[in-house]
């Protein structure tokens, strides 16, 4: 099998993975803010073995190829460092609003993040905004304003602005990175979960997990988030930039499909033609800019 083919399955698979959080995050009966906390300590585990195995693999001084995986130098502590903080920030607003609103809308207003990253850069970044982007974020704040226009409860309402808030955390992510060196990302996705275990885990003190609900939460941090990053790293690297651009999408597809599949909840019409609309856009941007760099 060539590196290339061996990149798309692997992003495929974290797509899969990662589109497994609306269903598992519903299925647990958790407060929001401590079952994000418990899904973040177990990937934290799981990323740091894999991080472990990595880096020691092959290695003569295994102790020191360890400290090496997760050290920071002084360049990308900076970057490292508001990345960690906007990662937590994302993985815990996204687990509040996924138990607030429906599963469809709080990933849809969520992978927003890239139209916040064209509208923050020129601030933040000091990169100009080209054409492309603002008609890419005209067209996704025209399909985000389509959520509101169902008249639904002020917890569903409030997991909307949660998600959308979820995203701009997540834009923060981006940027970071862009400012970070190449292998950061891994080491942001790895603090980050554990400061969110850290801060959110406590709300969990008096709660009793039942026992059916022992099996979704270990899948959310084992496979949701553990493997979901570990096979996007693995595959990133062997793809063309446009398979890198379109295969991800998969995840807002498919979230909301299994939800649907196993505990009937559906978006509305206008959450689905703006959800259209916003992976339209933000699938647009994508495919434009990687036909560019190709």
């Amino acid at each position: 099998m060539s590196d290339q083919s061996r990149g798309v399955l692997y992003l495929l698979a974290a797509a899969f993975c990662w589109s497994l959080g609306g269903l598992l995050i519903k299925l647990v009966d958790l407060d929001p803010i401590g079952l994000a906390g418990a899904r973040s300590g177990i990937a934290a585990v799981m990323i740091g073995l894999y991080l472990w195995h990595r880096f020691n693999l092959h290695s003569g001084n295994p102790l020191e190829k360890n400290r090496r995986s997760v050290s920071v130098g002084p360049k990308e502590r900076k970057s490292l460092i508001l990345g960690t903080i906007a990662y937590a920030g994302t993985v815990t607003f996204f687990v509040v609003a996924t138990k607030q609103t429906t599963a469809a809308n709080a990933i849809l207003l969520q992978y927003t993040a890239p139209i916040w990253v064209a509208v923050l850069s020129p601030l933040l970044l000091h990169e100009p905004t080209s054409r492309v982007d603002w008609i890419a974020v005209l067209v996704a704040f025209g399909g985000m304003s389509l959520f509101f226009l169902d008249d639904v409860s002020t917890t569903a309402r409030t997991g909307d602005l949660l998600a959308i808030t979820a995203g701009i955390f997540f834009a923060f992510c981006i940027m970071a990175l862009r400012k970070g060196r190449n292998g950061s990302g891994m080491k942001m996705v790895f603090y980050g979960n554990i400061l969110t275990a850290l801060i959110c885990s406590p709300l969990l003190i008096g709660e009793s997990l039942p026992v059916q609900d022992i099996a979704p939460l270990l899948l959310l941090g084992i496979a949701q988030l553990g493997l979901g990053y570990i096979f996007f790293t693995k595959g990133i690297a062997h793809v063309t930039a446009v398979k890198g651009a379109l295969i991800p999408v998969l995840e807002p597809i498919l979230n909301p499909l299994w939800v649907g599949l196993a505990i009937s909840e559906f978006p509305s019409a206008w959450s689905v033609v703006g959800g259209l609309i916003v992976l339209g856009a933000v699938t647009g941007r994508g495919l434009w800019y990687a036909r560019k760099k190709g």
